[in-house]
């Protein structure tokens, strides 16, 4: 087989998803004919599919140095591997600045540049970014959204209803960038007290969030999902340790083994990313975000899960445990206490256990009624198809309650309540509570938790950059009229306003 054929060959396999095949095709390749950069590029793509991000930087290195077309692609490309998987804004930044030096109408560039703006709480450089694009193309759905997402104030709100408006009501558009204008104009509307157009607004966002996902489309199904908690609950009946087994002893001079981070999970929209800001202004704290290692980890190697975990061996965890910290280490090499903040690993607490029996878990909750409604106001992935409809969501709370309450019967000691309604009112107690239960001294910076510098990934993002206020709690009173049937399904009265 010559190189043409090669790479034909090598094209192949990576356009049928064979990941592995693929990259030792266009290594092989490589290695005989290195002057091909859309082969580098090609290569890069994969090594990040693999999670092998170095090998996937250096690949798109490569491509760069050997001259290849759109060589902004391969910058962006590198920024988002930076961002998203290594937890290095400075080094995102420079790669989008290099490929706008390229190419300055590089919308898809401007956009990520925006967006890590946001993530580092630089409200006016995203939004200068965001209008950038607008220049380019004022039809741009996405960039007036998010433009909007990083406005504040009543009036500067006011003054962008029209375009909102006029935008959502576009029936060309795309039902995809529909879906984007309305939450954002649902996030003015609220902002504005225009609580029952917001309502009708976010409904009409998630209809149209639902229609432009592919065929057949999101479905929650609650007798499954009911099924799936039975079985996690099921597979992790007891508290107890793996079975026996031979565990090897680490050899003389091996690095210690790492401290696991602090699980912080609960609902999404249950007040983690103000936990996590909280730890993370703790000076021994490093914030690790929404870390995919244990999700990943479980699909790579635990599936199907709950089932692939049940008759998990003592070493067969130590092994786990070691893969989970080898991966914490290349995002966060040499940081001390690392928290890792992912909403929906509440799912995971019986396998967290048995790979970290050490492990603190801080689990965040707050207002049925507020965390079910701010689900509903949050664009979403089409995964969480619980999200689309306010009744399916009630139903998934109402499972995420029955799974925590059987995790807190077996590892109750080790799993902290923090109740963001509670720590609204009287934060210092809250926090004093939380440093102790993570093993840190009291410092005061903790309660400017908004002053802290670590990137918040998170659509919280502008709520933990700002002082602690009360606004988000309770929120569900504005929304009265609408959540009769949400709070029958919860169990809950809506009576007068001290409910």
């Amino acid at each position: 087989m010559n190189t043409d054929e090669l790479a034909r060959h090598a094209g192949r396999l990576r356009e049928a998803g064979r990941v592995e095949e693929a990259v030792a095709a266009y290594e092989k390749l490589l290695g005989v004919d290195p002057d091909r950069p859309n082969s580098w590029f090609n290569l890069g793509l994969l090594r990040r599919r693999q999670r092998q991000f170095a090998a996937a930087l250096e690949a798109y290195a490569q491509a760069l140095r050997r001259g290849v077309p759109g060589p902004e692609e391969a910058h962006l490309n590198r920024a988002v591997i930076y961002a998203d998987d290594l937890r290095r804004p400075a080094d995102a930044q420079r790669e989008l600045e290099q490929a706008l030096a390229l190419n300055p109408q590089f919308v898809p560039a401007l956009l990520n540049l925006g967006n890590l703006h946001e993530d580092l709480g630089q409200r006016e450089a995203a939004a200068g970014c965001y209008s950038r694009v607008l220049a380019l193309e004022p039809r741009h759905g996405l960039a007036l959204a998010r433009l909007a997402q990083v406005t504040q104030g009543t009036e500067p709100m006011q003054a962008l209803l029209p375009a909102l408006r006029a935008a959502c009501a576009e029936n060309r558009r795309p039902v995809a960038e529909r879906a984007e204008l309305g939450f954002a104009l649902g996030r003015l509307l609220d902002g504005c007290g225009l609580y029952d157009e917001a309502f009708a607004v976010y409904t009409q966002a998630n209809l149209h969030s639902r229609l432009s996902a592919p065929a057949p489309g999101p479905r929650y199904d609650r007798v499954a999902h009911e099924a799936d908690i039975t079985a996690v609950i099921d597979t992790f009946a007891r508290a107890g340790p793996p079975p026996a087994a031979h565990v090897s002893a680490p050899s003389a001079g091996a690095r210690p083994r790492r401290q696991p981070p602090i699980f912080v999970l609960g609902m999404f929209r249950s007040g983690s990313t103000l936990v996590e800001q909280v730890l993370a202004s703790h000076p021994q704290v490093r914030s690790g975000g929404e870390l995919d290692i244990l999700p990943q980890l479980v699909a790579r190697q635990l599936s199907p899960y709950p089932q692939a975990a049940a008759g998990l061996t003592a070493s067969r965890c130590a092994e786990l445990a070691d893969d989970y910290l080898r991966e914490l280490a290349a995002v966060l090499p040499d940081a001390g206490v690392v928290t890792d903040k992912r909403p929906d690993n509440y799912r995971y607490v019986g396998l967290i256990k048995r790979l970290f029996p050490e492990a603190r878990i801080v689990h965040t909750h707050r207002h049925p009624l507020d965390n079910c409604l701010s689900v509903h106001f949050l664009h979403l992935a089409h995964s969480k198809a619980y999200a689309l409809n306010l009744l399916d969501t009630g139903h998934y709370y109402l499972q995420y309650q029955r799974l925590m309450a059987h995790w807190k019967t077996l590892y109750g000691e080790d799993i902290l309540d923090f109740d963001y309604d509670a720590f609204v009112h009287t934060p210092r107690a809250h926090t004093e509570r939380l440093l102790a239960f993570a093993g840190l001294g009291w410092d005061e910076r903790c309660l400017a938790f908004h002053q802290a510098a670590s990137p918040v990934r998170t659509a919280s993002v502008w709520q933990v950059r700002e002082p602690l206020y009360h606004r988000a709690s309770g929120r569900w009173r504005h929304y009265r009229q609408h959540l009769g049937e949400l709070a029958t399904l919860l169990g809950l009265c809506l009576g007068g306003e001290t409910d």
